[in-house]
């Protein structure tokens, strides 16, 4: 007997499914009828990126190069089956449906080896064959003809073309998209747009008005780089142009010539704006970072500097550094904080610090020295609502006082799950990560560095239950007994444990049979990882010197 549910259930049921990112149930909901499909493929195409076959399969596979020859024809698949419904050439309209289309994906497919050698010809037949497009010429070379490269770029714009003119539901759109003219024609089409990825920030040039037009929802900008000579004028036009109040969100992940014009433009949505990170800023833009002092509302914000550079805002651009400290401080909603080689954040970060109505959660600092980061670390003591913590500074010989300042903040940390230290724990101590496993009872993940790590660790580490990854790029002297029954006491709390020794003393060195015990018994008893590396070859002498005669 057959079961009938009513739509808005079917809806509820699919859109849980797609909370879950369970593909594979809603893929099997799509076949089986209209009345399942049209609730499924609703939300299947919001997340057609994440189909196990999209970018050639797993992580896992794809790391060890395992793309086989199965996997790249459904990844063909679900590309020329969305085309092809877009061209009105498939029984059900699964193009309608798409919510997010990444045509870097499609790029990847192009250029893969197996999708080149044996499926390009049969993907490319019929209503594809126009978009084949092959680079360059043809040539013989020693009577072998060369086969011709096909262009992915240009192929995956082409195909993006025919998509967008079927795709009304389309939220999220991603790639390497030619510059100006292809979204230019493609925003007029796209009324449901919420979030543009793009590889190059010069596809946005002359668009914001067409986005104001067209896009009531464009919320989200995201962008690899940007790097023409009049990006910064061109980028603030583009802010000025769309509707004002209405970015919440803007990233770049590496080089652009951002500056003060898009700083000053951002202001036009300061009551909204939510996320900000900007990667490798210019000396130049760095001395403008006050421009953005209006932009109070901000939950993320992330900033680096490039590394040609390294500006010194607190003591050769005092007045900047002044009205950055206090624009950083009137950022009550700040949760997340990350600034990378940026000369002048430890000050930066201390006033941030004493700020009692900001609560942190996250925390990310690198580029910083044990010697002018101790009045920071002291501050530390004043967030007790962080959750993650990373320090990347260098570490100092001088003394023990600097690290004890460090671990006496870090234990009243309580709420840390995530704890990331570089050089700032060059010289920890056993009684020192002891204090901080004592203290730090949340712990999940942990990564720290030392000196002369023994033993004596063990005891207090095996306090932490919900601890899942430890990791010691540090002098370690463990011997296979403690280890083992370290591992031996874990419970369902340390479910997938991982646990990394990198460092390990040349006199400690564990036998190949010990290191595959420890390995054997992690997995079975939480499914947990190994691995181990001593501190230097073995083979190699410690007074070895390659450039002596």
């Amino acid at each position: 007997m057959a079961i009938s549910l009513p739509n808005d259930v079917l809806y509820l049921i699919c859109a849980q499914l797609w909370e879950k990112r369970d593909f594979n149930t809603l893929f099997s909901f799509s076949r089986t009828g209209r009345t399942l499909a049209v609730p499924a493929l609703t939300h299947l195409y919001r997340m057609q990126d994440v189909a196990p076959v999209t970018n050639g399969g797993s992580d896992e596979d794809q790391a060890r190069g395992r793309r086989d020859q199965e996997t790249v024809a459904k990844w063909a698949q679900l590309w020329r089956t969305m085309i092809l419904a877009s061209l009105g050439k498939t029984l059900f309209p699964y193009s309608r449906y798409i919510r997010t289309l990444n045509l870097q994906d499609l790029e990847e497919l192009l250029r893969d080896a197996k999708f080149r050698d044996q499926l390009k010809d049969s993907f490319f037949t019929g209503e594809l064959s126009h978009a084949k497009i092959e680079k360059g010429s043809s040539f013989t070379v020693k009577g072998r003809r060369i086969t011709q490269q096909l262009d992915p770029v240009t192929m995956a714009n082409r195909l993006g073309e025919v998509l967008i003119a079927d795709t009304p539901m389309l939220e999220e759109l991603g790639g390497h998209i030619g510059k100006g003219a292809s979204l230019m024609k493609w925003i007029p089409k796209l009324p449901r747009l919420r979030n543009m990825n793009l590889w190059d920030g010069e596809a946005l040039r002359d668009t914001g008005s067409l986005i104001r037009a067209h896009c009531p929802n464009f919320t989200e900008l995201k962008f690899w780089s940007w790097i023409n000579s009049d990006a910064d004028h061109a980028m603030a036009s583009f802010l000025n142009e769309i509707r004002e109040q209405s970015l919440k969100s803007l990233v770049t992940l590496s080089t652009s010539i951002i500056g003060p014009e898009s700083f000053l433009a951002l202001n036009c949505h300061r009551e909204c704006l939510a996320e900000l990170h900007l990667c490798d800023i210019s000396a130049d833009a760095m001395v403008n970072l006050n421009l953005l002092k209006e932009c109070t509302n901000l939950v993320s914000l992330q900033l680096s500097e490039t590394r040609t550079s390294t500006t010194d805002l607190e003591h050769r651009h005092n007045d900047v550094f002044l009205e950055v400290a206090a624009w950083l401080c009137g950022c009550k909603k700040l949760k997340n904080i990350k600034l990378n080689h940026f000369h002048s954040a430890p000050s930066l970060l201390t006033s941030v610090l004493c700020e009692h109505d900001i609560q942190l959660i996250e925390m990310d600092l690198d580029d910083y020295t044990m010697k002018i980061g101790k009045t920071f670390h002291r501050a530390l003591v004043h967030q007790p609502s962080l959750q993650s913590l990373c320090l990347m500074g260098e570490g100092d010989e001088a003394g023990h006082e600097g690290y004890s300042i460090l671990v006496d903040s870090l234990c009243k940390l309580g709420n840390l799950d995530d704890l990331r230290l570089g050089g700032v724990s060059d010289f920890l101590n056993d009684e020192d990560i002891c204090r901080l496993a004592q203290n730090l009872p949340k712990l999940e993940s942990f990564a720290t560095r030392g000196w002369g790590l023994t033993d004596r660790i063990w005891q207090d580490l095996a306090r932490l239950k919900c601890l899942k990854r430890l990791d010691f790029n540090a002098m370690t002297s463990f011997t296979a007994q403690s280890l083992l029954g370290y591992v031996l006491g874990l419970g369902h709390g340390n479910q997938g444990f991982a646990l990394a020794v990198m460092m390990a003393d040349m006199d400690f060195d564990l036998k190949p049979h010990e290191q595959q015990l420890i390995r054997d018994t992690l997995a079975q008893r939480v499914g947990g990882s190994f691995e181990f590396m001593l501190l230097r070859d073995p083979e190699v002498s410690e007074f070895e010197d390659s450039d002596s005669d």
